[in-house]
């Protein structure tokens, strides 16, 4: 968990949305009745930003595409609180570390432990603990969306993780996995959309139009996902996509 802190700490310090370190985040100013602890006009920009830290630090991984893929899934179950947010949200986290972790531990190795060693300064460790993570990002981006946002600049080669900047790089990672994350969930629902227009259908031709498909639909949608074993396969393949 220090290298995710790391990760999230020293990656966006190497980019363009950094704070200035000299800027002060709190202020301690003498009053009438004692020192009043205030917040400078200079940092609230970010401060402001603090909620939105955890959200950035997993659109940089593979958390984006595992979570769209399984909120799919349940979509396509027609099971719409089962299984419930916080345990689908949980095993996103876990096969996002999972797929990381080559990462995560070469940024530890390389930046994070050095830095707590004095061996490196924060810049120095940042540089490092940028690169791990960018070339992992470069591997699963599309050159067409990397275009969209480099443009026609000749300094970047996309060949080069050194050479794009992760301001460029992130939302051209994120357009990628979210188009990748839906091809698959695609592949992952068009079975369960077959069992429902059959079902639907067997239900209008035999004169059954009261009775809800979704009611008939969902055991044996669930049946076929358990027979197929389902979670073994879909994990599975999503460890492997990246």
């Amino acid at each position: 968990m220090r290298a995710l802190f790391l990760l999230l700490a020293l990656g966006l310090s190497a980019s363009a949305w950094a704070a200035d370190a000299s800027v002060p985040l709190l202020s301690v100013t003498p009053g009438a009745g004692g020192q009043v602890i205030g917040v400078p006009g200079t940092s609230l920009p970010w401060l402001l930003l603090f909620p939105f830290l955890p959200a950035l630090l997993l659109a940089f991984t593979a958390f984006t595409r595992i979570a769209v893929v399984l909120f799919l899934l349940r979509q396509g179950l027609g099971s719409p609180t089962a299984p419930p947010n916080l345990v689908l949200t949980g095993l996103a986290v876990l096969l996002t570390v999972f797929v990381m972790s080559p990462a995560l531990k070469t940024i530890n190795a390389e930046a994070y432990q050095p830095y707590l060693a004095g061996a490196l300064s924060f810049d120095a460790a940042a540089d490092r603990a940028a690169s791990p993570l960018k070339r992992f990002m470069l591997r699963q981006t599309r050159a067409a969306d990397l275009g969209l946002f480099t443009g026609d600049d000749k300094r970047i080669d996309p060949k080069r993780a050194e050479t794009v900047p992760l301001a460029v790089l992130a939302p051209a990672f994120l357009t990628s996995e979210l188009k990748t994350a839906f091809q698959i969930g695609f592949m992952v629902v068009l079975p369960f959309l077959v069992i429902d227009l059959v079902v639907a259908a067997v239900l209008t031709a035999l004169g059954m139009i009261m009775l809800p498909p979704q009611l008939v639909s969902l055991p044996l949608k669930l049946l076929l996902f358990v027979t197929v074993d389902g979670w073994h396969l879909l994990v599975g393949s999503l460890i492997g996509s990246f």
